[in-house]
């Protein structure tokens, strides 16, 4: 019951907030949408538990990320006016809809774990549930100042048209990427302690299918295309493109 919830939740709250964005061709609910579905999904399913330390940790958790990625996203996207992923596809009905049914169906699909461990009674916290939680908070930290230092980059008038080689983003070209990864395998790890059997394989989708998304659909592939259409033909690119982590923060190789 708990998974059919959470299904008609995530959709249906995308599906509505669709609407308005088809209707007034805006980029403005987009992620915001994406991640007020986690937050509102979230705290369904922890009214709906025995709501124990561990439901509220978990409830915590997840609210935390949606605030701070949905606050980032939001302020962004009020800065920048349009969402250059969505032209050609906001004016199509079809396109426009199948983009916001994936990702709500993309919300269920990440919360598979948390599904499970809201409707367990008992919670008690175990050593893989705090090791969960460092991997988590380790994460959030990681996108959160990858996030601060890319913002103030691309908004500093003495970095037009430079790309970002400071910071977390000397080691990796994209340490949000990283951190994001590793907040939902922290959220996976903090479930697993009490999730068993069918639940701990369909929790496992959780972590994998937001990995496989950022490394080879939605995430790296589209801003690493575009970086090179920008910056293909620059030497010191290809330099730094060689010498630098696609996504793990590791140090510079020599080239």
């Amino acid at each position: 019951m708990e998974y059919l919830i959470a299904f008609i939740i995530a959709v249906g709250l995308n599906l509505l907030l669709f609407i308005p964005a088809f209707l007034f061709k805006t980029d403005k609910l987009t992620d915001l949408s994406y991640a007020l579905s986690f937050a509102i999904v979230a705290s369904v399913l922890f009214f709906l538990s025995p709501q124990e330390t561990g439901h509220l940790l978990l409830l915590s958790m997840i609210v935390l990320w949606a605030l701070r990625l949905g606050g980032y996203l939001f302020i962004r996207i009020h800065k920048i006016k349009r969402d250059k992923r969505f032209d050609g596809m906001r004016e199509s009905f079809p396109r426009f809809l199948r983009f916001w049914l994936l990702q709500g169906t993309t919300v269920f699909v990440v919360l598979l774990g948390a599904v499970s461990f809201f409707s367990i009674d008992s919670v008690a916290m175990a050593t893989l549930s705090y090791i969960g939680l460092l991997v988590f908070a380790f994460g959030l930290l990681i996108e959160t100042i990858a996030d601060i230092q890319k913002y103030r980059f691309i908004n500093n008038p003495r970095n037009e048209g430079k790309w970002i080689d400071e910071g977390l983003w000397h080691y990796s070209r994209h340490p949000n990427y990283f951190g994001e990864i590793l907040v939902w395998f922290g959220v996976y790890l903090f479930v697993l302690a009490h999730i068993t059997g069918i639940d701990a394989f369909i929790g496992l989708l959780s972590p994998l299918y937001i990995a496989l998304l950022i490394i080879f659909v939605s995430g790296i592939p589209l801003l690493e295309k575009a970086a090179d259409k920008r910056w293909g033909d620059d030497p010191e690119y290809q330099k730094y493109k060689e010498s630098t982590s696609a996504l793990i923060l590791l140090p510079k190789k020599k080239v």
